[in-house]
């Protein structure tokens, strides 16, 4: 059975979009490179109160993951020794754990080759690049620098008056201006872009499915949103970063596609902005120093973050 090509509209935006060469052919960061020693130590200058809020979804067996995507699994964590006293009777004893989980199994980021479309990867390399045995020979997440820099939330809900959008909402370039209006702020190159739709209240509050579909999600229309504003990276609270079920019939994860792929534009999902939501209302502003660095697994295709909004 053949599979049905890409249509023309989203070659079309790619083109629009498409940033290989744009750091030297050898690039395997892609829009991290708009993170500059400048662009950190004005993010520093958004601390204002030292208020911290962390982004990051518990880590356990009973996590968001339904078995929907193979080998996707919620963390199992197990001990490995308990007070054991490794140098003989009455010496100090110590406790391991262990982890089995996937890397994108809560609150994470993709890496570039997390995707792929038409047999390429960012920069133009070929998709069989990430193979079984060797993972990714390019753009691994370990390839990622030290992702900290201004984060500013774009808060969609609650700029439409509403705690969170509704299953079918395709967020758009206009509602991510009207967010920024509501937020007082002008996101500049190098910054990180927060996307709040609410859907997460759904997987904190135990609905698991509900919350994987239907969900809002991110127009195919944003990558040139991201890409005029010289965004670094993105990151929402849903588990498909995008609208799902897709806007384009059988157009599944374009925007990832056109994120990753076309931009070499990092994106997280799962990350829970609640609080942050909550943070930024009360104290009237919308920027903030972010901290989400990246777990540098050799050739991984994501990691799990811990990230940390600084007020």
């Amino acid at each position: 059975m053949s599979r049905p090509a890409l249509p023309p509209q989203f070659h079309d935006i790619a083109k629009r979009v498409n940033n290989w060469g744009r750091w030297g052919a050898d690039d395997e960061i892609g829009a991290l490179n708009l993170i500059t020693d400048d662009v950190v130590r004005s993010a520093a200058a958004e601390i204002r109160t030292g208020r911290r809020v962390p982004l990051a979804l518990p880590l356990h067996q009973d996590g968001i993951q339904t078995g929907l995507i193979p080998g996707r699994v919620n963390p199992l964590h197990t001990m490995v020794q308990i007070n054991q006293e490794l140098f003989g009777p009455g010496t100090v004893a110590t406790s391991d754990d262990a982890v089995t989980m996937g890397l994108q199994a809560a609150t994470h980021w993709d890496a570039l080759t997390h995707v792929s479309h038409s047999g390429k990867i960012y920069n133009g390399r070929p998709a069989d690049t990430v193979t079984a045995h060797g993972r990714s020979e390019f753009s691994g997440i370990d390839k990622a620098p030290h992702i900290v820099s201004r984060g500013v939330l774009l808060d969609v809900a609650r700029a439409k008056g509403l705690d969170r959008l509704p299953g079918d909402h395709a967020v758009t370039p206009e509602d991510l201006d009207e967010a920024a209006e509501l937020a007082g702020v002008t996101v500049r190159s190098g910054d990180i872009v927060l996307v709040r739709t609410g859907q997460i209240q759904l997987a904190l509050g135990g609905d698991k499915h509900g919350y994987g579909y239907p969900s809002p999600g991110l127009s195919v229309r944003t990558p040139e949103w991201f890409h005029a504003h010289d965004v670094a990276a993105v990151a929402n609270d849903t588990l498909t970063f995008e609208i799902f079920p897709p806007e384009i019939e059988n157009l599944w994860l374009p925007v990832h596609a056109l994120d990753l792929v076309e931009m070499g534009m990092l994106q997280g999902q799962n990350w829970n902005l609640e609080n942050l939501s909550t943070a930024c209302a009360e104290e009237r502003r919308y920027a903030f120093l972010l901290s989400a660095m990246p777990e540098p697994f050799v050739g991984g295709t994501g990691t799990p973050v811990a990230p940390v909004a600084i007020l």
